[in-house]
């Protein structure tokens, strides 16, 4: 059957509904909580040239785009003559999947009539992979966990068994990481039978034609979205704390005609610890701070991607190279936004946010039992947390979310179920938005005390305490986040520190910056916002004015 354009616009349609079921499939079978709560994941449709066609809308831009990337090496590594039917490839190469050991990424070629037409993808955090576990102080990414090269997971339809002893036996958590495997596995089976159906009602045998229709139609609306940003250069920077020593990250945004490009140079070097990012994440997360302000209406595939150029000089820690370490590379790689997006407020104002807390407040948690004694086992868990956005240019920002990564939180209830943790308070932090006519968005409060009979480490991986999310147009800066005891012991930001049995952990995470003066913002907001307890009676004053 020939397709015609409007065949082809059904068939697109169809593939996301497609890669979703993919995705709903990994998060209803996955066993760590960092999948099956918070959705820390990615799923994907890929042609046989590695071509993301469609993705998942459940994921992260971090997996998503890096995985956009990641498949074209699978096919290369493993080659045309060595992909079989029944066949499962997986890594978590950081540099040729997505940024650190934690994710494990699974391809999975897709035959019709027993020829390869494509491939399956997906990504997942695991709450372990061995070495340190997941925290900044290692060295070497060979402190940081097992690597497992790109490789076959089963080979026509046989597991590796061997694969999984050497995984099994380098874990802290076998079960959860080896059955995360086998979830990432049939997630994309469950992609393939969806897909088999599509193709039989289309009466198609291959992707080529789709994909190509996909390819050019989302390149040619790219770049007409580009073209309508002004011509000229733009330049921004903002300094981050770091691990050790602060982190000045600069980009220079260039638009020219339907061109545009985005380069890190002036970046500063790669750190001696785990806050490096490999550039493979950097680029995920550049192309989708622009990519959100410039073509949001433009489904997200290897065609839409293409014309966004992003570079960073080699060496920098925007592009870290082999072998530095990379665990909590998310710290700074989930702040680029803010930076390619603050380059972009100069040829578009009114249009992107301010700048938010945007880092994830990740807590790795060890739990250990006070007397080695006592046959209590250890226990492992991992939280996501999340603080404010930045305020838009018509609205305010968004408390306790996720942005960029997009990932939810896990609910107390879950975090307590995995592991001997006591949450006793996790609210909305008041005042912790930056002031504006466009309020910033609060960060929370968090505290967290080890059960009877247990103290535990933590992995502190914290940013925008030395360094809070900085307004726009006028704006206030949003509040800097702190990591201390319930009794106002100061902790550091980053690294394993250990929490005594009885003590309480307390997170105050960053609120967003604030967009416009405060002096614009409406008194009846302003009211509502002390109602709430959003602000205090000194903000509402000091800040704002309201004196009744």
């Amino acid at each position: 059957m020939s397709a015609s354009a409007i065949d082809y616009q059904i068939m697109w349609n169809r593939l996301i509904a497609v890669v979703e079921e993919q995705a709903t499939t990994l998060i209803r079978t996955a066993f760590s909580t960092s999948v099956r709560e918070a959705g820390d994941l990615s799923a994907g449709l890929f042609d046989r040239q590695g071509r993301m066609m469609a993705q998942a809308v459940t994921g992260t831009p971090g997996h998503v785009n890096a995985m956009a990337e990641s498949v074209t090496h699978f096919a290369r590594e493993i080659g045309a003559q060595n992909t079989y039917e029944g066949d499962v490839f997986i890594t978590n190469d950081p540099w040729l999947g997505t940024g650190h050991l934690h994710d494990i990424t699974v391809v999975t070629p897709v035959f019709r009539k027993s020829v390869h037409i494509g491939y399956f993808a997906c990504t997942a955090h695991v709450v372990d992979i061995g070495g340190r576990g997941f925290g900044p102080d290692a060295g070497e990414v060979y402190e940081e966990g097992l690597l497992i090269p790109i490789m076959k997971f089963a080979d026509r339809g046989e597991v590796n068994t061997l694969l999984v002893q050497m995984i099994r036996a380098n874990v802290r958590t076998p079960d959860q990481t080896v059955g995360d495997m086998y979830s990432l596995a049939a997630c994309n089976e469950a992609g393939d039978r969806r897909l088999q159906d599509m193709m039989e009602e289309f009466s198609i045998d291959n992707l080529d034609g789709l994909s190509d229709f996909i390819m050019a139609a989302s390149r040619k609306a790219t770049l007409e979205a580009i073209a309508k940003v002004p011509d000229g250069t733009f330049k921004h920077a903002m300094t981050v704390d770091g691990y050790d020593a602060p982190v000045d990250m600069k980009v220079t945004l260039t638009v020219d005609g339907g061109s545009l490009k985005a380069d890190f140079a002036g970046t500063s070097g790669m750190s001696k610890f785990g806050v490096n990012v490999p550039e493979v994440y950097t680029r995920a997360y550049a192309c989708y701070g622009l990519k959100c302000a410039i073509a949001p209406q433009v489904p997200n595939n290897s065609g839409s991607l293409e014309p966004f150029e992003i570079t960073a000089p080699e060496g920098c820690i925007l592009a870290a190279k082999r072998p530095a370490p990379v665990s909590v590379r998310h710290v700074l790689g989930h702040l680029v936004p803010d930076v390619v997006l603050g380059a972009l407020h100069q040829a578009l104002p009114g249009t992107v946010p301010a700048e938010g807390a945007s880092a994830l407040w990740n807590i790795q948690i060890s739990a250990r039992a006070s007397d080695p004694d006592s046959g209590l086992p250890n226990r492992e868990v991992l939280m996501f947390n999340s603080g404010g956005t930045g305020a838009r240019p018509s609205l305010d920002g968004l408390s306790a979310t996720a942005f960029p990564s997009g990932v939810k939180t896990m609910s107390v209830e879950a975090t307590e179920h995995v592991g001997p943790i006591t949450i006793w308070r996790k609210d909305l932090r008041e005042g912790s938005g930056g002031a504006g006519e466009y309020r910033g968005g609060l960060g929370q409060t968090i505290e967290i005390e080890p059960r009877a009979g247990y103290g535990f480490f933590f992995n502190a991986m914290f940013d925008r305490i030395e360094n809070p999310a900085r307004g726009r147009d006028g704006g206030g800066t949003g509040a800097p986040g702190g990591v201390a005891l319930a009794d106002g012991t100061k902790l550091r930001s980053k690294g394993r520190q250990w929490i005594e049995p009885g003590q309480r952990l307390r997170l105050s995470l960053p609120g967003g910056g604030g967009y416009g003066a405060a002096d614009a913002r409406d008194t009846d907001k302003v009211r509502a916002d002390l109602a709430a307890g959003y602000i205090t009676k000194e903000q509402a004053k000091s800040d704002y004015g309201l004196i009744d």
